[in-house]
């Protein structure tokens, strides 16, 4: 399975990068939102995006959820704050929230659980 990692703290994104790969997991990094889309758009592999909340750029955490959840509705969307979590009337509901510091046990059951293996089932020639 492939996950990418949005965090704009290097330590943290690095970490986070860590124990994804030491799980078994293909991980891409991105520092804030709009790398994050890029990377989603050349990389039709990934299945799970874990994110912060509060990122620099014009598109935060909870943006880059709405518009995975729109473009990519076969992604799973992860946040990750520090801090309290947004408000219900701001935050989508479809998408988990996790407080830090987290254990990375958590993040990793987690992806597997919403994440699912994309299979790509082939036409048998006539």
């Amino acid at each position: 399975m492939t996950v990418l990692v949005v965090e704009d703290e290097t330590l943290l994104r690095n970490f986070a990068a860590d124990f994804l790969d030491e799980a078994g997991f293909k991980v891409f990094e991105a520092l804030n939102a709009e790398e994050a889309l890029t990377i989603l758009q050349a990389r039709p592999d990934i299945q799970a995006v874990i994110t912060d909340v509060e990122m620099p750029g014009p598109l935060n955490g909870c943006d880059l959820a709405r518009v995975v959840h729109k473009r990519w509705p076969g992604v799973r969307v992860i946040a990750t704050s520090g801090r309290a979590q947004p408000p219900a009337e701001e935050w989508p509901e479809h998408i988990p929230f996790i407080t830090k510091p987290y254990l990375p046990n958590t993040i990793v059951e987690l992806v597997k659980r919403l994440a699912k293996p994309q299979v790509i089932a082939l036409r048998p020639e006539p």
